[in-house]
């Protein structure tokens, strides 16, 4: 697995000669972000608890079937079909959902607004 850390840009931003800044510190575990929860589209709901800093707890979405959509001012739960459009590709055709992914529901079209995998709900807004 590939971890990516947090850390500020090393490029100078001021004199425009494009040279890089001294390291101010070494790298640190908890500079590294979490992995990635590649939310599918599938019949069965399937979420797990996550610890992080500070002992809280998120509820990451392995599968999903449902997305909460809201439409004229109320929320109404739909069932998700497919995925349709995503930033990557790859990830419309394996039915993984992200946030501004655009899915088809039998509500109509769908844009995912929330973080998927870290909220472990799939919440979105109608697509005219």
């Amino acid at each position: 697995m590939v971890y990516q850390y947090h850390e500020p840009s090393r490029k100078k931003v001021s004199g425009g000669t494009g040279g890089r800044k001294r390291k101010a510190r070494d790298r640190k575990l908890a500079h590294i972000g979490g992995g990635f929860t590649a939310t599918k589209v599938s019949g069965k709901e399937d979420r797990y608890p996550k610890r992080g800093r500070g002992g809280n707890i998120k509820v990451k979405a392995r599968h999903t079937g449902f997305v909460n959509v809201l439409m004229d001012g109320k929320t109404k739960r739909a069932k998700i079909l497919s995925v349709i459009e995503s930033h990557n590709p790859q990830y419309a055709r394996q039915n993984i959902i992200t946030k501004g992914a655009v899915l088809n529901t039998d509500a109509g079209k769908v844009r995912v607004t929330n973080r998927v995998g870290q909220d472990g709900v799939v919440n979105g807004i109608l697509v005219k």
